[in-house]
């Protein structure tokens, strides 16, 4: 299982992905609404955990925004508020569950699995771009019938690029993706990290699919 939790306590947002890895689940934390909907929509996770105040907004927007851009993904609603009429909202906004701190890592666990049990049973999420293919679950890579192996930092920075296949992706929103909303986009370490993707994918293939588009960012396309 991939869980995106999207909490702003930095020791919250420690304690869950430390529980949940000693489960042997996938967590990956977002401290932001802003971050939280760049995963959310680029990312691929069984079930996003959700707090309802963000800095840079709150999460019951949040979980309208993504149903209304088709994220299927059950949610949680994750919040210190226990009034019916806060719950209400949630769930009227587009969440699965609710879960109101402070609560039993045990409860967490057992919501998260009846959440991951209810989403339908769908084929791998595929995507191809001319001769490049992407199995976001599966996390593998192949061009022109060959496996290519990358780092789990090449494969999100090319995820972030397929999800918005044939449009430029700013420096800002590769960086959040990638590493975090923290990192500063402006150091070389994003161009390091494309040139590292350009010698597995493009280097010994025609068309070049990563295209630099200068003073905007990148963009994944013929």
């Amino acid at each position: 299982m991939r869980v995106l939790i999207v909490e702003d306590d930095p020791e919250l947002g420690a304690v869950l992905t430390d529980g949940l890895r000693e489960q042997a689940i996938d967590a990956v934390v977002a401290p932001s609404a802003g971050e939280g909907r760049e995963r959310a929509l680029f990312g691929s996770y069984d079930v996003i955990v959700l707090d309802v105040l963000l800095p840079g907004g709150n999460g019951y927007d949040l979980c309208r925004e993504l149903r209304a851009r088709d994220i299927a993904t059950p949610i949680l609603m994750l919040t210190a508020r226990d009034a019916v009429d806060d719950r209400v909202r949630g769930l009227d906004a587009g969440a699965d569950d609710y879960l109101t701190k402070p609560f039993a890592f045990r409860e967490l666990l057992a919501r998260l699995s009846a959440l991951e049990r209810r989403r339908p049973v769908i084929a791998p999420a595929v995507q191809r771009i001319a001769d490049l293919e992407l199995d976001f679950r599966a996390r593998t890579v192949r061009r022109h019938d060959a496996d290519i192996h990358l780092t789990a930092k090449e494969f999100a920075l090319l995820e972030c690029l397929a999800r918005q296949e044939g449009q430029v992706v700013d420096r800002a929103t590769l960086t959040a993706f990638v590493w975090d909303e923290n990192h500063d986009p402006f150091t070389n370490v994003l161009e390091v990290l494309v040139r590292r993707l350009r010698r597995k994918v493009d280097d010994a293939f025609e068309p070049k699919l990563i295209h630099t588009v200068r003073g905007a960012g990148y963009r994944l396309g013929t």
